[in-house]
């Protein structure tokens, strides 16, 4: 299949990734736009878990306020260069960031961020459910461990569904930023504010 200046268009806009990127993973599976951007993310991936290591000790705080004025979001978002930090890219990945928290309430930024007894009390929670059920008890582990799973994908902020393309989990984006980019990049914390609440 011939590989047309539109397609390599098409997926730079959808993945963010480089012209030649594109056109090598278009040639590679043979113009199927799908599993060509599968293949960018792996490569995105190997070459983001490379920069991972690297310290991130330049950044932004972003603050965002939600239309309407009742929620506000301050995020640290850190990375290695000022000059990656005054990028506009870096710019709108904290914005998205910053929305995604305001819109889902995210209570940390992953799974070392959430205080142990609080998934020991919702797995307590779960456990009654479960025997509620009448299920025999040899399965009830499982179903509690798939549930505290479920969990805490809706309290982590990088393994929440991206509220503009559910198809990807927020780690996704910070990790096709980091291979945009050429910088490690880091969540390093944030702060929800809503009216009435402490």
């Amino acid at each position: 299949m011939t590989i047309t200046a539109s397609l390599v268009k098409d997926l730079r806009e959808r993945t963010g990734a480089g012209m030649m990127e594109c056109k090598k993973a278009l040639a590679e599976t043979h113009g199927d736009i799908d599993k060509a951007i599968e293949v960018l993310r792996r490569h995105g991936l190997s070459r983001a878990s490379a920069k991972s290591g690297r310290v991130a000790k330049q950044g932004l705080v972003y603050a965002y306020i939600h239309p309407g004025d009742q929620v506000g979001v301050l995020l640290e978002l850190d990375c290695e260069t000022d000059f990656v930090a005054r990028t506009e890219d870096f710019r709108d990945l904290a914005k998205h960031l910053a929305m995604q928290v305001a819109a889902t309430g995210a209570m940390a930024v992953d799974r070392e961020g959430v205080d142990p007894s609080l998934i020991e009390r919702e797995r307590a929670i779960l456990m009654e459910q479960a025997r509620a059920t009448g299920k025999p008890e040899g399965i009830l582990a499982k179903i509690v461990d798939g549930k505290i799973e479920k969990y805490y994908e809706e309290i982590c902020l990088m393994e929440q569904p991206f509220i503009r393309d559910p198809d990807r989990k927020v780690k996704d984006l910070v990790t096709q930023a980091v291979a945009k980019l050429g910088e490690n990049i880091v969540v390093r914390r944030f702060a929800r504010f809503r009216v009435g609440e402490n």
